[in-house]
């Protein structure tokens, strides 16, 4: 795909700066070993340390494929495709799937609808599915906007058995595209502690998550890419948990975009207008300890907008963020104080309470 080239050198500029950094450790903990695959259209690379490492990875590696095989709506077999062909009657999910409808459902009602998983028909309209980019009539736009309807999507849990089932109207179609990196990287990094690994990292795309603490007990250095130059950065985030998990994911428009008759189109969609959403933000990071929260976040705070944004994490709380304008303005939240650095010159920085 177009971005193949984009996306491999910001995963190698985010890697090689995190492992040059952990590098000072020493002793068995300080061993690691790392691979690297391509699943849920984007390159994974996956590290992890100790002596359980390589247990680690492999089990890693198989809830990767899982998921990938799982969310992909263009996968007959997928748990989503069944969904989306099941004409109103009820589909038996995997816990995956409920957990991201129940963290989607949470966002969308405090959040007026900016995350909507019923945004499929949209997505598929203006191309950003096979990468046949396409921009649509006003018409066009409306009808499928009709289509959408998250509110009306219903999760029914079977405690018994330990299974659920998801209901949707029979015009409806889902996609996992803005939390499935988010939640298969917080299962990753769920089965490779499971393994016995305590210290490790992964990249999704722009999706990161750290396990436990670097070896030598001391916090990772995770960049921030720079949206104006995606193969740079615009500063740095100190961050980790000992025995515990910290997700970085970052969305904007630089990820997956297209140009037709000079205008800019890219793919977060606002699920209000069907077009691609326009306000002063270029970027936004979520820093919080679930990566499936992250992820649906990171989207969700970008179509609110800066300010819309900020009252969200105000009301709310229990995440960080990073909020980068298209003037070069870079506002963090408070708990980023003493973690966020920036290195380039031409971004301005101040904190908000």
């Amino acid at each position: 795909m177009k971005h193949f080239s984009l996306l491999t050198r910001l995963t190698a500029l985010l890697l090689c700066l995190i492992m040059a950094l952990a590098l000072g450790a020493c002793g068995q903990e300080a061993e690691s070993s790392q691979t690297q695959t391509f699943a849920m259209n984007t390159i994974i690379t996956l590290t992890a340390y100790g002596k359980n490492r390589e247990a680690g990875l492999d089990a890693a590696k198989s809830v990767i494929f899982s998921m990938d095989a799982m969310l992909d709506p263009q996968i007959d077999t997928s748990v989503v495709a069944a969904m989306n062909r099941a004409n109103g009657a009820s589909t038996v999910v995997p816990g995956q799937v409920a957990r991201m409808i129940e963290v989607a459902k949470e966002i969308y009602k405090r959040s007026d609808g900016a995350l909507d998983p019923t945004i499929y028909p949209l997505v598929q309209l203006w191309g950003f599915v096979d990468q046949k980019y396409y921009v649509p009539s006003d018409e066009e736009i409306s009808q499928a906007k009709g289509r959408m309807c998250f509110n009306d999507v219903t999760l029914t849990s079977f405690p018994a058995t330990g299974t659920y089932t998801v209901t949707m109207p029979d015009y409806a179609r889902m996609t996992f595209g803005a939390i499935g990196k988010g939640c298969a990287a917080q299962y990753v990094i769920d089965a490779m502690r499971n393994a016995g690994v305590k210290s490790g990292i992964i990249s999704l795309g722009g999706n990161l998550q750290t396990l436990g603490l670097k070896p030598g007990g001391k916090l990772w250095t995770v960049a921030i890419t720079d949206p104006n130059d995606p193969t740079s950065w615009v500063g740095t985030i100190q961050t980790g948990i000992e025995d515990g998990t910290v997700a970085v994911v970052t969305s904007g428009p630089y990820q997956q975009n297209f140009t037709k008759n000079n205008k800019f189109y890219h793919h977060i969609l606002s699920p209000k207008t069907g077009y691609p959403t326009n306000n002063t933000l270029n970027s936004v990071t979520i820093i919080c300890e679930d990566g499936t929260t992250a992820d649906a976040l990171s989207t969700a705070m970008f179509v609110l907008g800066k300010n819309a944004a900020l009252n969200y994490w105000r009301t709310y709380g229990g995440f960080e963020m990073i909020l980068i304008t298209k003037d070069n303005e870079i506002t963090c939240t408070k708990g980023l104080l003493e973690n966020f650095t920036v290195s380039n010159k031409n971004y301005t920085l101040r904190y908000v309470e």
